[in-house]
């Protein structure tokens, strides 16, 4: 009896480790524990470097509205190229055109809202973040100016990233990951002397410029990159097509965090701040698996949808199972051990005992949302690999606008918790809506 069950639980063991799909999300997830080990070390030097204050505050600001153009619109891009790239090489094979229309479209696209961030920070920034004195508005702007080029690393940082993960070369592309950390940790501890308030954001800047050196020469290495006469066709236009429901789904839940940082700002100082410290641990486990999932499942769900639908919906609704669980047991260790984390983690200097019990309150409310937002996550690829973009359009435009209620009528009562309150609550619905969409439409293909 014995011999039998360990036989059988050998032969699991070997089973999960020769699937391709565990292997490469175990990769990811490995290679960006490690990155977040040092992204953490390096928020505990500016921790200690500035506190909650109002130096950070306007770090935050000033790299919100870049941050929002990347995870709207550029970010956007690169998950409809994924799977309509895919679908091309199993169709025409047109990829040099497909490459150079997705080129020229990232370029179009960085050149005309980087102009659009201009403006806005220009003539806009007073009356979206009122009630500061001159001195923090010419702070947050001067670091956006250093910040905007970004915009053009990050943007063709996602293309390369995106030919690479096509390619199954995810360890390739996953290491480009360590550049922004270390370097901003460098600045922090050699150049701060010379470059004062503004070593965060030129750290940052540098960071992704090296990123993108990077994956540009390991593309030219792998010989992903091949431009080619532009021809539009049936999946160009499908990538078209797509990109407008896609991008306003993504522009409604990227604008759940400027929402809470305008309602941050009416607050005491060191609110944004707050929030900032209070999301981290969350965000550690959520950034581990958003890139092993996003990374990883994107491609896959595209080429299993093009052979097999079936067995497609079959592994999603196993890997939402797994990822739950395994999320929510982490989440509970992480909420009972919360005080101590902080503390250990950025108490020193500037932040000090009142700080930790702040950012350790927020922390355990964020952590309740971890395992519905990564289920959302998992249902948010598939339903993109399968063109359900307008679904998501809507849902996201009815999450933001409950955020905002949420926020107006939280934040009376429980101030900058209920902020992360309201995020939390939306989170929740969300993940319910799109796993329940995801399962009706299972029911609708193969249950008529």
């Amino acid at each position: 009896m014995l011999k039998s069950t360990l036989q059988k639980i050998t032969s699991r063991i070997k089973q999960v480790f020769s699937n391709t799909l565990f292997l490469n999300m175990l990769l990811i997830s490995g290679i960006s524990f490690l990155v977040k080990l040092i992204s953490f070390y390096k928020e505990t030097l500016v921790a200690s470097y500035f506190g909650l204050s109002e130096i950070l505050d306007t770090y935050y600001v000033a790299v919100l509205i870049p941050s929002i153009i990347q995870n709207v619109f550029i970010g956007t891009l690169k998950k409809l190229f994924i799977p309509n790239y895919i679908t091309e090489l199993k169709t025409t094979q047109h990829i040099g055109s497909f490459q150079t229309f997705t080129f020229f479209a990232i370029t179009t696209l960085v050149v005309s809202l980087t102009l659009l961030a201009l403006i806005f920070v220009a003539f806009f920034l007073e009356m979206v973040f009122p009630g500061h004195d001159q001195a923090y508005y010419h702070s947050v702007r001067s670091q956006f100016y250093i910040v905007l080029p970004c915009l053009f690393f990050w943007g063709y940082s996602g293309f390369l990233n995106g030919l690479l993960e096509i390619k199954n070369k995810f360890f390739i592309s996953t290491v480009s990951q360590f550049f922004t950390p270390v370097i901003i940790i460098t600045c922090l501890v050699f150049l701060k002397p010379f470059l004062g308030n503004m070593v965060l954001v030129t750290g940052l800047t540098l960071g992704s410029f090296a990123s993108f050196i990077y994956l540009l020469t390991m593309n030219l290495i792998q010989k992903t990159i091949e431009f080619g006469r532009v021809k539009i066709n049936s999946n160009i236009k499908m990538m078209l097509q797509q990109y407008s429901p896609k991008v306003t789904s993504s522009l409604f839940t990227g604008i759940n965090p400027f929402v809470d940082q305008f309602f941050a700002a009416q607050l005491v100082v060191g609110s944004i701040s707050a929030i900032q410290y209070g999301t981290k641990i969350p965000a550690f486990t959520i950034g581990i698996l958003i890139l092993a999932i996003g990374n990883v499942l994107l491609p896959h769900f595209s080429k299993l949808i093009n052979d097999d639908l079936h067995k497609a919906y079959q592994q999603l609704f196993k890997i939402l199972k797994i990822i739950f669980i395994g999320s929510l047991l982490i989440s509970i260790c992480t909420i009972i051990l919360s005080n101590d984390i902080v503390r250990i983690l950025f108490e020193r200097n500037e932040f000090d005992t009142k700080d930790t019990m702040i950012v350790s309150l927020i922390q355990k409310i964020a952590l309740i949302y971890v395992p519905f937002y990564l289920c959302t996550l998992v249902c948010v690829n598939f339903l993109t690999a399968i063109n359900k973009n307008k679904f998501m359009a809507w849902t996201s435009f009815w999450n933001l606008l409950l955020n905002i209620f949420m926020n107006i009528i939280l934040v009376k009562y429980f101030a900058v918790y209920g902020l992360v309150l309201s995020t939390t609550i939306v989170y929740m619905i969300a993940s319910f809506i799109y796993v329940g969409y995801t399962y009706k439409q299972f029911k609708i293909t193969f249950n008529p």
